[in-house]
């Protein structure tokens, strides 16, 4: 029976899926880059937040790694009544919440799958507070 090597992540592991990550982050980068610079412009005239947002995460190997993602929910001092909302609802923008439905929030993370931090292809992720 083989063993998996959880000490590698399985890029270092497989050079030419590294690559082939490589090409693919690099790729969807350009083509993205005009729609990319829109949704920051957007993000920065609703509001004059933070146009993106900082998480951590466990990658592959269990090593740590910054993910980075399109603000979609307001700074906690801008949220006032709910409105009849409830939950995350009331604390996201209009635009967040296109951007969530689309999956748009998430194209600034594909700098993290060009530097080798996380994969296109199935990029599970987990929050270091539920790992520990």
């Amino acid at each position: 029976m083989v063993q998996p090597n959880l000490t590698r992540s399985p890029y270092e592991q497989r050079p030419a899926g590294r690559l082939g990550e490589w090409l693919v982050a690099s790729a969807l980068l350009i083509l993205t880059l005009p729609l990319i610079v829109v949704v920051a412009v957007a993000i920065k005239c609703e509001s004059a937040e933070p146009i993106l947002v900082r998480q951590s995460r466990i990658g592959a190997g269990g090593q740590y790694y910054v993910a980075v993602k399109f603000r979609t929910t307001r700074v906690a001092g801008q949220i006032s009544g709910n409105g009849g909302q409830t939950g995350v609802a009331r604390h996201m923008t209009r635009l967040g919440w296109f951007l969530r439905q689309t999956r748009i929030e998430n194209l600034p993370q594909l700098v993290n799958v060009f530097r080798g931090e996380m994969s296109c292809v199935n990029p599970r992720f987990g929050y270091p507070f539920f790992l520990d």
